[in-house]
């Protein structure tokens, strides 16, 4: 069983707030540029596509930024990341941080994108 004192669930939690601030402020704002916050943010287009694509009842711009943060570490660690742990452990991982971060009703919105995305994507599975 997880727990939150888990290095891996720090991490991700980290990079979470990291996102949600780089929302807020943007120019002086610089991340090294192997940092998993900066990795996320060069695909950010991207990643923001394909969570319109996934959530389409919700125009990116109405989606709450710390939800964008959690889909964001989620779909990068699904899609980019190099050392994938099992797709299900991510999605997990996400719906956790969501239920901790953001609104009532985050955790099935993360659930709901995510599981959308795996199912068009048969890499994730594999």
């Amino acid at each position: 069983m997880k727990r939150k004192t888990d290095p891996r669930h720090q991490d991700r939690i980290n990079t979470v707030k990291v996102l949600f601030e780089k929302e807020f402020r943007q120019e002086n704002y610089k991340l090294e540029a192997s940092s998993i916050p900066a990795q996320i943010l060069k695909k950010r287009k991207v990643i923001d596509d394909i969570i319109v694509k996934n959530a389409p009842a919700w125009p990116i711009a109405q989606i709450a930024p710390m939800d964008l943060a959690i889909l964001r570490l989620a779909i990068w660690e699904l899609l980019y990341k190099k050392s994938r742990e099992p797709y299900k452990a991510i999605i997990d991982e996400a719906v956790e941080i969501s239920k901790q971060y953001g609104s009532q009703s985050t955790g099935s919105f993360v659930n709901g994108v995510l599981g959308s995305l795996v199912k068009t994507q048969p890499k994730i599975v594999n």
